[in-house]
């Protein structure tokens, strides 16, 4: 069976970090690109950073770019998203995800919500100012 759980959410001041990781099971993370992604009460889950299955490619949201870094272990079968200089406006609860369609992530057409099928349930950060 599939799970994908998200952990090491928190809450944080205003330009402090947190590092959440994306556990897998049931399946390989190394064939998949993986994707994190945000959700704010009343909006839309945007796009945040995503990371090939093998081939070292990354993609971020412009948002994030420069602060948040996405990185794997396919031999733990982990992701993980280093968040630095956290900002007010990052709280959400952020998720992980994998499309079983795709291999890379080079662009943010590949980090398309609705092309990931593998979700965890979340993990909520909040940004104190």
């Amino acid at each position: 069976q599939v799970h994908v759980v998200e952990s090491g959410g928190g809450s944080v001041q205003s330009g402090g970090s947190l590092r959440l990781s994306c556990a897998a099971s049931g399946f390989f993370l190394e064939y998949y690109a993986i994707g994190w992604f945000r959700q704010t009460p009343g909006k839309e889950r945007e796009a945040v950073a995503c990371t090939g299955a093998k081939d070292g490619s990354t993609t971020y949201a412009e948002s994030v770019k420069g602060r948040f870094t996405v990185s794997r272990d396919n031999a733990k079968n982990t992701a993980w998203l280093q968040m630095d200089s956290l900002k007010s406006e990052d709280t959400a609860t952020y998720y992980c995800a994998a499309n079983t369609l795709r291999t890379s992530c080079r662009n943010l057409n590949h980090l398309v919500v609705h092309e990931y099928n593998y979700w965890g349930q979340g993990t909520r950060v909040t940004v104190s100012s």
